[in-house]
């Protein structure tokens, strides 16, 4: 992978320095973190490398795999744990057991529920509104600063992002001859390339492009300034020197990500926001509009912007936000959420929300049980289920029961520590009359003749003591 890297040439240019590449722009603000677009990030946390598990051992004809074969795949699957801790930690998902009882390494298979969210993703892949629309989506891809080729190790460093199907080399790209067609590489490292077929004056709109003769109703002229949509974090502070160039760059000439720019001076202006562009647009073609750093510099390199990309995510973090969850770099595109949502879902969107519902489901005495329920009773513990309570109501124990139990088993032949236990037992009582304790706090006519037993015994060991001594 590093050798196709190496092989690709990257231009330099020199010009003139701007306040875009001046030093200054490093102390014109401090990073701030946007809530909503980290949760976004990070409730996908675990999805990717579940999935990845899951299609290992639907493909395996006894739909079923040893834990070790998981543990030896554990870095290309991006398992974040122990594959074993991991399995177990979605026991919706997956099915551990010992074939033919005897002690080996277990093995594990999926579940009901898991087969049935599979069989509506094929669906969602084998559909051809989605077919087409991943179509023009790779066809745009293409077309962008017109590089009309993509290495086939890029395009699997993007999968995930662009929602491509495990073999789509074997199964979509062959239904689309008149856009793109795998070949050869004369790259070193690299297995092949994706390369354009016929250019698509059609396709080769940007979204920004798309809104402004929406908005100017046909009057938008090819080359005029289009300003970005921009949104900063809460408590993000611009200050005039950096408001004045964010007004500046705004009103400068819009350049199609379509058009290859390079020619331009890589520290202008111009530049920036042509590369500002080149970026949006292929965030956009993502299906959640967002991608991890190392993914889209990669990208940049075979491109011959990378440093450009670089330039671009640290001089405007209102257009494009960087996430450092899930113990990496992530880029989203600001304008693609609404309070940490994402504003246009598709089907693979759909399909793996339903994934993400099904892993925060746990099983509880064979019953699927929702996460969100979890929450409810502020006394019982985040990301368990726990049904204490509703076992309260049915056997009817209160807290005085449990408490009296605890004061039988420390019952000595010491009065001093019968005066002791008693105490005890009175503070308790306090704490269990007091409005926390709800429920808890009241006892049926049965748990009061039991602590009055318990209490007549005490007093009963305690005269024979003081006969004793007497």
């Amino acid at each position: 992978m590093k050798s196709i890297f190496r092989s690709i040439s990257i231009r330099r240019h020199s010009g003139h320095r701007t306040f875009a590449d001046t030093s200054a722009v490093e102390d014109t603000y401090k990073f701030v973190r946007d809530r909503g677009l980290d949760h976004a990030v990070e409730r996908e946390k675990n999805l990717r490398p579940l999935l990845s598990i899951k299609d290992l051992i639907r493909s395996e004809p006894a739909k079923s795999v040893p834990i070790s074969v998981i543990t030896s795949q554990k870095d290309s699957l991006r398992v974040p744990l122990r594959p074993i801790e991991f399995i177990r930690s979605f026991p919706s998902v997956f099915q551990e057991f010992l074939p033919g009882g005897i002690g080996i390494h277990p093995h594990i298979s999926l579940t009901p529920e898991i087969l049935n969210h599979d069989a509506d993703e094929q669906l969602v892949y084998g559909s051809e509104t989605y077919k087409q629309g991943l179509a023009d989506r790779l066809l745009k891809l293409l077309m962008i600063n017109r590089i009309n080729k993509i290495p086939l190790e890029i395009l699997d460093l993007l999968k995930w992002d662009l929602g491509l199907p495990k073999d789509y080399v074997e199964t979509m790209v062959p239904e689309f001859p008149d856009y793109f067609r795998v070949i050869k590489s004369k790259l070193r490292g690299c297995s092949g390339e994706l390369e354009l077929v016929c250019w698509s004056n059609e396709h080769a709109v940007s979204v920004l492009e798309k809104k402004a003769r929406t908005l100017r109703k046909g009057e938008y002229t090819k080359g005029s300034a289009i300003a970005f949509p921009m949104k900063f974090s809460n408590g993000f502070v611009v200050d005039k020197k950096m408001k004045k160039w964010i007004d500046d760059w705004q009103k400068l000439p819009y350049i199609s990500p379509y058009e290859n720019a390079l020619h331009l001076s890589a520290t202008s202006d111009e530049s920036d926001k042509w590369a500002a562009a080149v970026l949006h647009e292929i965030m956009n073609l993502f299906v959640s509009k967002k991608v991890e750093k190392d993914a889209i510099l990669h990208l940049g390199e075979f491109m011959g912007l990378r440093s450009r990309f670089k330039r671009v995510l640290h001089n405007h973090p209102g257009i494009f936000y960087l996430s450092s969850k899930l113990r990496t770099h992530t880029v989203v595109l600001r304008d693609g959420y609404k309070r940490g949502m994402l504003i246009e879902s598709n089907e693979l969107v759909t399909s793996r929300n339903r994934y993400m519902k099904l892993m925060n489901t746990v099983k509880k005495d064979n019953k699927a049980v929702s996460s969100s329920s979890k929450k409810e009773d502020k006394g019982k513990v985040e990301g368990e289920v726990c049904d204490t309570d509703a076992k309260a109501e049915n056997d009817d124990i209160s807290g005085s029961d449990v408490e009296d139990d605890r004061q039988g088993d420390f019952v000595d032949d010491d009065e001093d520590d019968d005066e002791v236990d008693q105490n005890q037992g009175l503070e308790r009582g306090r704490r269990n009359s007091s409005p926390r304790s709800g429920r808890r706090s009241f006892g049926n006519s049965g748990s009061r003749d039991k602590a009055q037993s318990r209490r007549s015994k005490i007093s009963l060991k305690t005269e024979k003591k003081r006969s004793r001594m007497y």
